[in-house]
């Protein structure tokens, strides 16, 4: 009888798997693989090598606690001659003397997360039981039979490879690119967004059903929105947004979701104060982008935040055009959310591509604080019963604005604002390019097109039919325009400018007025106003009135979101008819340069020099320069400033970075001082061979 086969030891074959299955930067120290798709390993046995007909080689895969075949999260399987796809599969693809190469193959609806592979080798009646070692499966969109799958590889550089990108802020006039380093391929950051799911209500509740639900990336969307902020668990992150930050991170000062992630390991899963929008928008990326999900960012200008679901945010002002008190329904500046790409079969078809999940906990949603994975086509098309979450998103992107004004007498007068349109300029970084891509039209068909009017007659918008009807040329118009770029600490004109498109006299009276406000539409004091009790319009004529705008009025007042709100109100009183125009100004931070000193070349290390001109009339204290990039730093470096920085001075500092291998990398620096808030900038570092 032949004697028993010993294992001596496996090869996981990190290296050829790695770069097989997209996962080299994880490979290091361990096997991280796709699902759908085979994968290497090699055993080396003692003594004598694998008989085919004399020994039986069983393969057993298992994760989570509690293992089970019924819920597709145990699986036991026998070497077989071929692989057969779509199946836990083992087959041999070379041997020689005692050493067995074999394929791997998993199916491609098996749950993701951390797998325990061992073997049981028998021959005749005895046999041994060997561990293997432990590997990690992620969602695979270069596997067709995969729920996540992207056909085109491009796309799948971009939403599952690439560790860095842009998010995009500002105001829908003055869209602003910020740098973000996703990192989700840095060290330990797989760990954490396994922890995430680990920790979540759903798993300490019932883990193998948990476990057995990984299989799809619905599921796992859902999770995550949940988990990246902390309103119902042990989420990540506490949003904030009240500008008092002093016990936590300003969220204007995070630079990537790296740090963020590590903190929260840290202090043991407690919140990372502080996030909004585009943190946890940023954070949700990296952690479904480490597990295998296509993701990216998307902003929305003149995002609606409608509570009750009636598509309609009613603001009432005084006679003065003055809010008359704080809600909670409002008009964002902007709004970051993320859009994850998988098919739905839980819904009618159609309904696979691009889905909507929001992690900022604004509403619940099913009791928890989380929104989406919604199809961002069910949006489009007005399909409000769409699970998860259709109304909130489509309110978003569709809500109409109406302003009351409350007269002297207490009776409320309905205002005419043509400038506020809800849903503008929905953007994301472009394709392996850094630009913005316009993707309003994926939400939303063309303004006042027959497809538009029937998407909000299947969402029962009753406001916004209702105003297509009444929509006319307005006899009398008013907007705010802006005469020069405006940047941080200049004084600047802005103009209301009138039209009257009437052959009569139009006499008015014209409140312009301008204040601080934070991007999701908080206001703060004024810093500057105009009333002209006696406005005279010819017939047929045009007037601009100017407003400037003062940088020792609005200096202790500006938030760290650089906006101020210019709104005019025109009133007439003969035909006793108000117009309101608004406009939100973004006041742009001076830029940082970065210098890579010496050539960028493989495994060589570089210095960064970073820099940065005072553009202020008083001088800069407690600043900081703040750099990271994946692959460039293994943490955060900070090096602060120690003098002040005079007006117009240069202020330079030097960064050592990692000696890196070859491949476009991003360098994300943050500057921060007590009179400039969170200016960033970035560089691209390409690095070329030796």
């Amino acid at each position: 009888m032949a004697e028993d086969l010993v294992l001596e030891r496996c090869d996981l074959e990190l290296e050829a798997n790695g770069r097989d299955h997209h996962t080299a930067d994880l490979c290091q120290e361990r096997l991280v693989v796709r699902r759908g798709q085979a994968f290497w390993l090699t055993l080396h046995f003692e003594g004598r090598g694998y008989e085919a007909g004399v020994d039986s080689l069983t393969f057993s895969a298992v994760t989570g606690p509690d293992p089970s075949e019924e819920a597709g999260t145990k699986a036991r399987f026998q070497l077989s001659d071929a692989l057969e796809e779509g199946a836990w599969m083992a087959c041999v693809a070379d041997q020689r003397d005692s050493t067995l190469s074999l394929h791997l193959s998993t199916p491609a609806n098996a749950p993701v997360g951390l797998y325990r592979l061992s073997l049981e080798a028998s021959t005749g009646y005895q046999g041994s039981s060997f561990v293997l070692g432990h590997f990690t499966l992620l969602f695979n969109a270069w596997c067709p039979a995969d729920a996540v799958y992207l056909d085109s590889e491009e796309e799948r550089r971009e939403y599952v490879l690439t560790q860095q990108g842009l998010i995009y802020q500002g105001s829908a006039k003055f869209i602003k690119s910020v740098p973000w380093n996703f990192g989700q391929f840095e060290d330990g950051i797989l760990d954490i967004c396994l922890m995430l799911l680990d920790i979540n209500p759903k798993f300490l509740k019932n883990a193998g059903r948990d476990c057995s639900r990984r299989k799809n990336p619905v599921y796992v969307g859902r999770v995550v929105s949940r988990m990246v902020n902390c309103n119902d668990d042990q989420g990540v992150l506490l949003g904030r947004w009240d500008n008092n930050y002093g016990d936590g991170v300003s969220p204007m000062f995070w630079i990537g979701s790296v740090d963020i992630l590590r903190r929260w390991k840290s202090h043991g899963c407690q919140h990372v104060k502080y996030g909004q929008c585009w943190v946890f928008a940023a954070v949700a990326c990296t952690v479904l982008r480490c597990l295998g999900i296509p993701t990216r960012v998307v902003t929305n200008y003149n995002s609606a935040h409608d509570q009750n679901s009636n598509l309609l945010i009613e603001y009432f002002r005084n006679e003065f055009g003055e809010l008359e008190s704080d809600k909670s329904e409002m008009i964002w500046n902007f709004h970051c959310w993320v859009e994850s790409w998988m098919t739905r079969p839980d819904l009618e078809a159609g309904y696979e591509g691009w889905q909507a999940l929001d992690p900022t906990p604004q509403e619940k949603s099913e009791g928890t604080y989380c929104c989406g994975p919604v199809p961002v086509r069910a949006i489009k098309e007005g399909d409000l019963n769409t699970k998860y979450d259709a109304p909130f998103v489509f309110a978003e992107v569709n809500a109409d604005v109406v302003d009351w004004i409350r007269q002297e007498d207490g009776s409320l007068h309905k205002s005419v604002n043509h400038s506020l349109v809800v849903g503008l300029k929905i953007s994301t970084k472009s394709v392996g390019r850094d630009e913005r891509e316009d993707i309003t039209h994926t939400y939303k068909y063309p303004e006042g097109s027959p497809e538009e009017r029937e998407a909000f007659t299947k969402a029962n918008h009753l406001n916004k039919l209702a105003e297509k009807e009444a929509a006319k040329e307005t006899e009398v118009a008013m907007r705010i325009r802006v005469g020069q770029s405006m940047n941080m600490g200049s004084d600047f004109d802005v103009f209301a400018h009138i039209t009257n498109n009437t052959p009569e006299n139009r006499e008015c009276r014209l409140l312009l007025c301008a204040r601080t406000v934070s991007y999701n539409g908080v206001l703060g004091p004024e810093c500057g106003s105009k009333n002209l009790p006696d406005l005279t319009l010819e017939p047929f004529s045009e007037k601009s009135v100017p407003l400037p705008i003062l940088y020792e009025k609005y200096r202790d007042f500006l938030t760290e979101s650089n906006l101020i709100k210019v709104q005019g109100l025109l009133i007439e009183p003969a035909a006793n008819s108000y117009l309101l125009a608004q406009r939100d100004l973004y006041l742009e931070n001076p830029e940082i340069k970065i210098r890579i000193l010496g050539e960028p070349k493989q495994n060589r290390k570089l210095v960064a020099e970073v820099s940065l001109r005072n553009p202020l009339t008083v001088p800069l204290l407690d600043c900081t320069f703040t750099v990271e990039g994946a692959g460039l730093t293994k943490q955060q470096k900070s090096v602060e400033v120690p003098d002040p920085v005079e007006p117009g001075e240069v202020v330079k500092v030097r960064v050592d970075l990692l000696p890196i291998d070859v491949g476009l990398h991003k360098l994300v620096v943050n500057f921060q001082c007590d009179k400039l808030k969170a200016v960033k900038g970035y560089r691209n570092v390409i690095i070329g061979g030796p």
